[in-house]
Order: C-alpha cells, then structure tokens, then sequence
C-alpha cells in the first residue's frame, strides 16, 4: 500500500480483518452494498476507508443481536431491510 493511501486513512482489506475480525469476504460484501468506504484503485485489491469501518464495526457492536432484525427501523430509512406491510 503506498504512503498516500495511509495518509487518507485508507486500510487495505487484510488489515481491515485482523483491525475487525470479519472476514475478507465480508468486507467486499460490505463494499459492494454500499455499507462502508472502499474503493478498487487496481487489480483485485480494495482499500478501505478505517472511518467508515469503525463506524460501522460500532453500530452493529451497539445493535447486538437487533443487527439481525430485517424489520428494525434503521433499515427503512436506509432503504435495507424489509418493508413494512
């Protein structure tokens, strides 16, 4: 990783899984849905925004077992979840 990626706070994904315990994978997961800051500046490695990271590694250590409720009221104003009848 190179000096201005860590300057900006951007974590490449192997240090973003020892920092938080998931897994890699996850971590594309993530990515890929929009949940946190990543992007793929070339080949197949991602960059993580640790902002972004922590703060979502915080609110799901805060939710507990509600993170997985698909009816909680944060997922519809996020446009996640499922929807209410």
């Amino acid at each position: 990783m190179n000096s201005n990626a860590m300057a900006e706070n951007w974590i490449d994904t192997k240090t973003a899984a020892a920092l938080t315990g998931y897994n890699i994978k996850y971590l594309r997961q993530l990515a890929h849905k929009g949940r946190i800051e990543a992007r793929k500046p070339a080949g197949r490695d991602w960059l993580v925004s640790l902002s972004s990271l922590l703060a979502y590694k915080c609110q799901m250590d805060r939710l507990g077992t509600e993170k997985h409720n698909p009816w909680r009221d944060d997922l519809g104003d996020q446009e996640h979840g499922r929807p209410r009848e």
